[in-house]
């Protein structure tokens, strides 16, 4: 298949007012055929959740998920436009997903990539455009190379980005706007906040072999004190003997 042009999208999105990206998959599932790729993002809800992104969400409900053990906890702030819709099972049910995907994902640590910031960005960018594999690239193709490299490592820490864990098929962000087209309201992730057991403090490492060390080398040096300790109470029996 012929690639898709930023033509074929931009007419795509300003017919639909879906995202780039979105635009961009439907044509690339649709072999370039608008029509298709209009199809395509009415089946996946993507065109309703593009007209409502604008409209403010401030209901909605925190959601929790606690591993099995209780070792890993998470709460996520899933947002509507009404209490109506924050009272649905199908909202429901998406919000204690999302929290459940947080939890299977430790490498996700914002909603989107567009909350990473650019400082963080150009220090890995600057990390791997000194990386020894690249240092005999020409310089255009090391920029490709290191885009792409970025690229990855943003989607890796975003959570919009995640592969639904009970659908690989479709991503956190294809859910969410699958769920605003059956229920007719925005919704956004606001935050989240993972807990996980012991994290952050400082454990004391135990060697076991050191320990019976210094233990057995401890009751070797009391042994000594003891005897001495005894000795004086035999000295002064002997001394009885001598007396008699």
């Amino acid at each position: 298949m012929a690639g898709i042009s930023a033509k074929q999208v931009k007419e795509l999105r300003d017919t639909t007012g879906a995202g780039m990206m979105d635009c961009k998959k439907a044509l690339q599932e649709s072999d370039g055929d608008l029509q298709k790729a209009v199809e395509w993002l009415r089946q996946k809800g993507i065109t309703s959740a593009a007209k409502k992104e604008g409209r403010v969400a401030a209901e909605g409900l925190v959601a929790s998920y606690i591993h099995t053990g209780g070792r890993v906890g998470v709460l996520v702030e899933v947002n509507c436009e009404t209490d109506f819709v924050a009272r649905r099972d199908e909202f429901q049910t998406l919000a204690r997903d999302i929290a459940m995907q947080i939890a299977a994902c430790p490498n996700v640590t914002v909603v989107k990539t567009s909350d990473i910031p650019e400082a963080d960005i150009a220090r890995e960018r600057e990390i791997e455009m000194g990386r020894e594999d690249l240092a005999k690239k020409p310089e255009n193709i090391r920029a490709k190379i290191v885009d792409g490299r970025i690229e990855k490592g943003l989607k890796e820490k975003s959570l919009m980005d995640q592969p639904f864990i009970k659908d690989q098929n479709v991503t956190i962000e294809e859910l969410i706007k699958q769920t605003v087209a059956t229920l007719g309201e925005n919704i956004q992730v606001r935050r989240f906040s993972r807990f996980t057991l012991g994290e952050g403090i400082e454990k004391k490492e135990e060697n076991f072999a050191e320990e019976v060390a210094a233990q057995t080398g401890k009751k070797k040096a009391e042994a000594p004190a003891e005897e001495k300790k005894s000795a004086p109470a035999s000295d002064k029996k002997k001394g009885k003997k001598k007396k008699k």
